[in-house]
């Protein structure tokens, strides 16, 4: 297992839900973490009660849709805290459902935008870093939607099926110079996307009992084991903790 103390993380989509309870996760294992999201106030109260709790931590605001923006994220993880070691491309959209027919094109290029260009912005700014570390590991947030189709998400899962795709592609492509690039499929976690899935009615994830979907924290914990051991071994594809077998490997589960 590595040890993370002193290793520094950039989370996407760090203001709530996911993002936010893996900067605090991995600030717990001792690790830097830049927290990156639009909403300044979000991330500056997140970091800051981080450092109050005695950990590293820094706050970027700034759209991961914009190549810019995240290439100024790398830039001061790497002048606050020495390296980019963990990018966790964790930011994401899902509104608004709709049926193709029915979707609004601009809303739709939006969500392609953050879900899948922002994924290989993340990564264009980090990779170059990371070869010359050669080492690095680059968690990419995924879905069950990557490899199945559902009715008013075609946004969403044409979008994660080619998160997935830049998944293997980093993996090829860098798999031999030290960096791990990984997929985490989480299943439903109770986050504001599952209430905007259940608002809406369609398809049969709409219709599941809030009591089955997993909590943001559990999560976090998945992301801090690849990083602390998994992502070597399940590295060019998608890890998955929906299964018994996933949540048991995590220490999720006894």
């Amino acid at each position: 297992m590595k040890n993370l103390s002193g290793k520094s993380a950039i989370i996407t989509g760090a203001s709530r839900g996911i993002g936010a309870a893996t900067a605090y996760e991995l600030a717990k294992k001792g690790m830097c973490v830049v927290l990156f999201a639009r909403n300044e106030n979000e991330i500056n109260n997140h970091a800051d009660a981080i450092i109050r709790e005695g950990g590293k931590a820094l706050a970027v605001s700034g759209d991961v849709s914009k190549f810019e923006d995240l290439a100024r994220a790398v830039d001061h993880c790497q002048e606050a805290f020495g390296s980019v070691d963990v990018l966790v491309n964790n930011a994401g959209l899902i509104e608004p459902i709709a049926r193709i027919a029915q979707s609004d094109p601009e809303e739709w290029a939006r969500v392609a935008d953050v879900n899948y260009k922002g994924v290989y912005f993340g990564m264009r700014a980090v990779l170059p870093i990371m070869e010359k570390q050669q080492a690095g590991t680059i968690i990419n947030i995924s879905s069950g939607a990557a490899t199945g189709a559902l009715e008013g998400w075609s946004h969403y899962c044409s979008s994660k099926a080619a998160v997935l795709s830049l998944t293997r592609c980093g993996h090829k492509e860098y798999g031999d110079k030290g960096i791990h690039v990984v997929g985490l499929s989480p299943g439903t976690v109770a986050t504001d996307m599952q209430v905007t899935i259940r608002t809406s009615g369609v398809n049969p994830v709409s219709q599941l009992d809030p009591s089955v979907h997993i909590s943001s924290q559990w999560v976090a914990r998945a992301i801090a084991w690849l990083c602390a051991e998994g992502a070597e071994e399940f590295a060019g594809d998608d890890f998955s903790i929906k299964t018994e077998e996933g949540r048991r490997r995590v220490g999720l589960i006894d």
